[in-house]
């Protein structure tokens, strides 16, 4: 196994962490998460970027990475629909995405062939990756009392009645769509045989 593909592994690993931190609902908990959910996002940039820079780009790279994002970003769009943080239809047509996407890539090997992401699927997991950072800094900072400019800027910034939460929430729904239409429109020739 190489460098970028461990990568990968351990962002399976600090999704458990992750679901581990929100199980316990305190602020201790909260921080927890929130940590190991943005080590997590970038350890998603950081495979990628060895693998391409190193000359490790493997079929199983291509496979686990977008799995290992599915893994963490459900994981995270379940919890913050529980918190009342996202619509759960919301979360369910995100979720259901990833199952088709995932299901095409399964119907892909069978067929010998790799699906990596796509570039607007890579926008759609950054778009999603900061709804999901947005609303744990926010269950992170509403308990601290204000006065303090640095959590106070970071309170303002991730508020659900603000503008930064709900915009990346629809934007990364409508891109979780689009690249969804994308994934069945260049598999159409796959699904025909």
């Amino acid at each position: 196994m190489n460098l970028p593909n461990a990568i990968t592994f351990s962002r399976l690993l600090l999704t458990g962490v992750f679901v581990a931190g929100t199980a316990f609902g305190t602020p201790a908990g909260h921080w927890v998460a929130l940590v190991t959910f943005v080590i997590a996002a970038i350890s998603d940039f950081v495979d990628g970027w060895l693998a391409r820079k190193l000359g490790l780009v493997t079929p199983m790279g291509k496979l686990m990475d977008p799995l290992a994002d599915k893994v963490l970003v459900g994981s995270a769009f379940v919890y913050l629909s529980a918190g009342g943080f996202c619509p759960v239809w919301v979360t369910v047509l995100i979720l259901a995405r990833e199952f088709l996407v995932t299901g095409l890539r399964q119907l892909a090997v069978e067929a010998g062939m790799v699906m990596a992401a796509d570039r607007l699927g890579k926008w759609k997991t950054g778009l999603q990756l900061t709804f999901c950072i947005t609303c744990l800094v926010w269950l992170v900072v509403k308990p601290i009392p204000a006065g303090n400019p640095f959590f106070d800027l970071f309170r303002y910034l991730s508020n659900p009645d603000g503008w930064l939460m709900p915009a990346s929430m629809w934007l990364a729904l409508a891109l979780t769509l689009l690249s969804g239409w994308n994934y069945l429109w260049s598999s159409r020739g796959l699904l025909k045989s």
